[in-house]
């Protein structure tokens, strides 16, 4: 906050100088009006009367800018004074406000002094790495955001990157605290042998709202994950993973729930400076994206759920001659990577959308022309859940979308696969009156590496499969099913193993309600894939209640069955109608 130091006697004082200058001008224009607004003609002749116009017309114009100058220097002596009266006016509240201090400071003493917290004010924000934010006014006042952790320490063996501090919660009434960030991990050392990337610090949860009133804080972000070292002469290093979000803050009994954390991105993996070592660094996981914060007890809607972060890369050495990339970027499993499930509401409100998972990371290309092998793409994140409405009204929070993932490194000999696509998050489910969350879509599959040589193209990623259409309870309609995510493409289309299965729609009210859709199943842009007996099929139509109609299937691919249709209402309405295979 900036302050201004004023003393309003002077201000008074130059106001008063400005009108005296004022003055004085005024009465040398008038002195100056007549001998230079009639002047005489030197002689009889036209150009004598020209020049003597000409002179009367600049004297007149001088006059009319003259009388606009004293207009504008009377309306500044004007603003000028009534600065000094506002100023004034400032000082004299001043000292009501310090009044108003000492009378709060006194209110707030005996709860300072037996719970260490006031009565009524905000909490205060935290100033060390990693401090939590305190607490909110027991009464009113909102919690305090807590601070960022600290960045990992440099070195051979450098240090894991700090924890965010938590956001202070509220008291009666108020809002939560926002949740710190994640200190990123220390980066690899150039040249060190030995010396890797550093794991990021997960973001700090978000305060819970007022018990009676009051929103929950944000979940911080996660830290990224440090890179591997870029020079290491006997091999690879291996790169840090990333922290997670931290969960959005719970409400009262009426308030939003806070909105969970976005998860840091894995680091990047390094190579050899070694022309005869291989590289064999693996690249950081993204973290995972925190919960949000469910709604008032009462009425309020859940948090969104935070995204996961991007899974790290390859990064190669220049000029550098070795066998190639061997799985450089995320060949770990990553579908336990999962972005932030939405909050569910109390009695009366809407679900959370989940989060989005994040991209995998690509795989590197191999340097070496003859045995290099391609790096495999990182899968995808799992798309989070939606969270369920509340119990008596309220829809179901929509699934987030899958990941897509990480194209395949290319290669002489042997290329590298792409990743595959993560899943798309479940709808929630409603309350007893709402409509069920839309399933989201999955993640389209990474491209696979090409090879020099045909017969070493590798393998598309698969698509994500379609998230799950949530159910409705008594009345309202289920949410329809995702679609499943695309095929990467590859240079063979024999090397399409499968193809990602559409989702099953939700059902209907158990009283009144259309059962939801089902999913389509993903797409093969390179072609029919070789196929697996489960995959490539459309999602099933949810089935409806006592009144309603059932959902259409979605659709197959390449001969692979469409979805069923939903069973119409018991008492009435239409079955849905099967997927096209």
């Amino acid at each position: 906050m900036s302050f201004v130091y004023a003393s309003t006697d002077w201000v008074a004082a130059a106001a008063t100088d400005l009108a005296s200058i004022g003055s004085s001008i005024n009465a040398a224009s008038a002195a100056a009006a007549a001998p230079t607004s009639a002047v005489l003609a030197a002689g009889a002749d036209e150009i004598s009367a020209a020049i003597a116009a000409i002179f009367g017309m600049h004297a007149q114009g001088y006059q009319t800018l003259s009388a606009q100058a004293a207009q504008f220097h009377q309306q500044f002596v004007e603003l000028m004074s009534r600065g000094a009266a506002q100023y004034a006016g400032a000082e004299a509240a001043n000292a009501l406000q310090a009044a108003s201090t000492d009378v709060l400071g006194a209110i707030n003493a005996p709860t300072l002094a037996l719970f260490n917290r006031p009565l009524i004010g905000n909490g205060a924000d935290g100033l060390t790495p990693g401090a939590n934010g305190q607490d909110g006014g027991i009464l009113w006042g909102n919690g305090g955001n807590g601070a960022a952790g600290a960045a990992g320490a440099s070195g051979v063996a450098g240090s894991s990157g700090g924890n965010g501090g938590n956001g202070g919660s509220a008291g009666l009434f108020g809002n939560g605290g926002r949740g710190g960030a994640g200190g990123a991990g220390a980066q690899g050392t150039p040249g060190a042998a030995t010396s890797t990337g550093q794991p990021g610090g997960s973001g700090g949860a978000g305060g819970n709202g007022g018990w009676l009133y009051g929103s929950g804080g944000a979940g911080g972000i996660g830290g990224n994950g440090g890179n591997g070292n870029p020079n290491a002469v006997t091999g690879g290093t291996s790169a840090g993973s990333a922290g997670a979000g931290g969960n959005g803050g719970a409400a009262g009994l009426f308030g939003k729930g806070g909105a969970g954390g976005t998860g840091g991105n894995g680091g990047d993996a390094t190579g050899s400076a070694d022309l005869n070592v291989r590289r064999d660094g693996v690249s950081g996981l993204p973290g995972a994206g925190g919960d949000g914060g469910r709604g008032g007890w009462i009425a309020g809607d859940g948090g969104a759920g935070g995204d996961s972060g991007r899974g790290g890369s390859f990064q190669s050495v220049p000029n550098t001659i070795d066998a190639g990339v061997d799985g450089a970027a995320n060949t770990v499993l990553a579908f336990d990577v999962h972005a932030g499930n939405g909050g569910n509401a109390g009695l009366f409100g809407h679900g959370g959308a989940g989060g989005n998972g994040g991209y995998g990371g690509d795989g590197q290309s191999a340097n070496t022309p003859i045995t290099g092998i391609g790096g495999y793409g990182g899968h995808g994140g799992l798309g989070g859940d939606g969270g369920n409405g509340g119990f008596f009204w309220g829809n179901g929070g929509n699934g987030g979308i899958g990941g897509n993932g990480g194209v395949g490194g290319a290669a002489a000999a042997v290329a590298g696969n792409g990743g595959a696509g993560g899943a798309g998050g479940n709808g929630g489910h409603s309350g007893l009156m709402g409509s069920g969350g839309v399933g989201a879509r999955g993640g389209d599959g990474g491209n696979a590496g090409v090879a020099t040589d045909a017969a070493g193209h590798g393998l598309t990623g698969v698509g994500g499969a379609g998230g799950l259409g949530g159910d409705a309870r008594l009345i309202g309609s289920g949410g329809h099913g995702g679609d499943a995510g695309n095929t990467g493409t590859t240079a063979s289309p024999a090397l399409v193993v499968a193809i990602g299965n559409g989702g099953a729609g939700g059902g209907g009210g158990l009283l009144f309600g259309n059962g939801g859709g089902g999913g389509n199943a993903g797409l093969s842009p390179s072609g029919a894939p070789v196929f697996q007996p489960t995959s490539g099929i459309g999602g099933d139509g949810g089935d409806a209640g006592l009144f309603g109609a059932g959902g259409d299937g979605g659709a197959g691919r390449f001969g692979q069955p469409g979805g069923s249709g939903g069973s119409g209402g018991r008492i009435y309405g239409q079955d849905g109608t099967p997927g096209p295979a």
